[in-house]
């Protein structure tokens, strides 16, 4: 079977069009999905649009969220309803929803997490991977993916934190027909191509740090760093306004924790009006923490697409908002949206983006999808 048969479908439209599911509906059906993925804002488009879909495809499973913007035939969108299609020529799915994230039910995630893979019956020859949908306000991502990892050792698993544009009040988790409130959904594949995650972060640390000395880990608020009021610090430390810090000067000046060789982005997603800090992942007390300085957001992205064994069917793509706002900032969303066209990125920007068994932030993770060595990738 030719390559291009295998490969996902992707459909955009707007979400507050008359004929949102017909246009998505047009589209998708003629791959016979077996699973659709469905990202998109407002959040409020969604579940009349899943309860469609759902409706007039029964057999496909569908799984989405609604997002701070969406990646697809045009890059950067907003106010745009995107779904994926994964063919069932190529792919077998299955979902669930992992309830109550706010209260962390540990011990009911993993049983379930068990339980879905153990029905699950996988084809040794195929590949699998997982899709994980957090929800973004009501934390606790950290968590889950510790969960994930624990439950379903070895299995690559990516995704992203859904997202209700830069309000940071209230997502939309969608499972089949209807939305799963404060649920994550977890999304287990199979599939006849080859996989391979990738990551690009745009940021490297500078000679700056901070102790966190005070903090509420329940909201993911720092207090105080260096013994500072920390808004007021951090600001010192980026050589800001302490008075005008807007999300685009976070994007730019990213928090680092390093783990390992390695440092990943605590990302702030707004100051309070105490003049905390309010980040998209954990923080505790003594936490040591770098400042980051922001580098070019579009020079590395293709090497790292580049570096995979076969041009990609599809990259299913999760882009953190702040990455987005600093592409935006730079001038550079034309640049970015030849290379997601290049690679077919296709998915959408996020509160935080999982990955390899972490919560991480201001980073693009994603899935490559490329035919199986020696198929060929033309229609024929």
């Amino acid at each position: 079977m030719a390559g291009q048969a295998l490969a996902p479908v992707t459909v955009t439209a707007a979400s507050d069009a008359p004929d949102a599911a017909a246009v998505l509906l047009a589209g998708l059906a003629p791959c016979d999905p077996a699973l659709i993925l469905l990202f998109g804002s407002p959040r409020e488009a969604l579940g009349p649009l899943a309860r469609d879909l759902h409706a007039a495809l029964p057999q496909a499973r569908i799984a989405g969220c609604s997002s701070a913007g969406e990646i697809g035939d045009c890059g950067y969108q907003r106010g745009t309803v995107l779904a994926i299609g994964f063919p069932r020529a190529a792919f077998r799915a299955t979902a669930i929803a992992l309830r109550d994230q706010r209260d962390i039910p540990v011990s009911a995630w993993l049983s379930a997490l068990r339980s879905l893979r153990a029905d699950f019956a996988p084809d040794p020859n195929r590949a699998q991977f997982g899709i994980l949908l957090a929800d973004g306000v009501s934390r606790n991502e950290d968590v889950l993916v510790a969960a994930l990892d624990a439950a379903l050792p070895g299995l690559p698993v990516v995704g992203g934190s859904a997202g209700d544009g830069l309000e940071f009040q209230e997502t939309c988790q969608i499972l089949d027909g209807r939305p799963v409130p404060g649920a994550a959904v977890f999304v287990l594949v199979e599939t006849a191509l080859t996989v391979a995650e990738v990551s690009f972060a745009h940021f490297s640390p500078t000679a700056q740090r901070a102790v966190v000395t005070a903090a509420d880990p329940a909201t993911r608020t720092i207090l105080e760093l260096n013994a500072e009021p920390a808004a007021q610090e951090y600001a010192r430390m980026a050589g800001l306004d302490p008075a005008a810090l807007q999300p685009v000067d976070f994007a730019s000046h990213p928090l680092l924790l390093r783990t390992g060789r390695r440092h990943h982005v605590r990302a702030i997603s707004e100051t309070t009006a105490g003049g905390g800090l309010r980040l998209m992942s954990a923080i505790d007390i003594g936490t040591v923490l770098t400042l980051g300085r922001a580098e070019d957001v579009t020079g590395g992205f293709a090497a790292a697409l580049d570096a995979l064994p076969r041009p990609p069917l599809m990259v299913l793509g999760f882009d953190c908002i702040l990455r987005r706002l600093a592409v935006e900032r730079a001038g550079m969303t034309g640049i970015m949206a030849d290379l997601f066209a290049r690679y077919n990125v296709a998915g959408f920007n996020t509160y935080g983006e999982q990955h390899s068994g972490m919560h991480v932030n201001q980073t693009f993770v994603g899935l490559a999808l490329m035919p199986p060595a020696g198929t060929r990738t033309d229609a024929a």
